[in-house]
This record gives C-alpha cells, structure tokens and sequence, in this order.
C-alpha cells in the first residue's frame, strides 16, 4: 500500500516531472517561460517543487503537451445505474369525484 503523500511531496514530484518532460523537449527554463507565457522565476518555483498559480501550472502543461493530467483531475461526471433505480418518480395524487348524497331533516 502506498504512503500518503504531503502537498510538498506532490509539489516536487510534479517539478521533477515537468523538468524531466521539459529536458526531454530539449528546451531551457527561459524558453519554456517564454512560450508558456509565464516569469522565469514561476518556471524555477514550479521545477523545484515550490507553490505555484494553476494558471502557471496549466500554461507549462501546455507546453510541454500534458493537459491530459488536468482532464484526468476532473473526470466527466455521470449517472450510476444504481442510483437510477433508487429514484422513483414522485406519486400523484389520484383525485375522484365524490359521491354526493341529500341529506333528509
């Protein structure tokens, strides 16, 4: 069973591996800034493990054709058949006329 991981672990990992993604791309931190559109520093801060904006994040991921890794944070949101068959439509009444009978007195 895998460990739980801090923030700043996941944080350092994602840097290494957008480095390595990075290096693999044969591109240095500035030209990643440049066509990410993002300071210098955010891509040194990023790379090292450090916070970032998910801004940030998502330009760099850009880059570097991983987008896929945010798409596979927000899976797309469907309808479990076992829930279909808990829900019931809502009852309706069923109104009938009233049999009216005069009154003697």
């Amino acid at each position: 069973m895998e460990k739980f991981r801090t923030v700043e672990e996941w944080e350092q990992t994602l840097g290494e591996h957008i480095r390595t993604l990075r290096l693999q791309r044969n591109i240095d931190q500035r030209e990643l800034a440049a066509q990410a559109g993002v300071a210098l520093n955010s891509v040194k801060r990023l790379e090292s493990g450090r916070p970032v904006t998910t801004t940030t994040l998502i330009s760099v991921l850009r880059v570097v054709n991983r987008t896929d890794w945010i798409e596979s944070l927000s899976p797309t949101v469907s309808i479990n058949p076992l829930q279909m068959s808990s829900t019931k439509a809502p009852r309706q009444k069923i109104f009938k006329e009233r049999k009216h009978t005069e009154r003697k007195g």
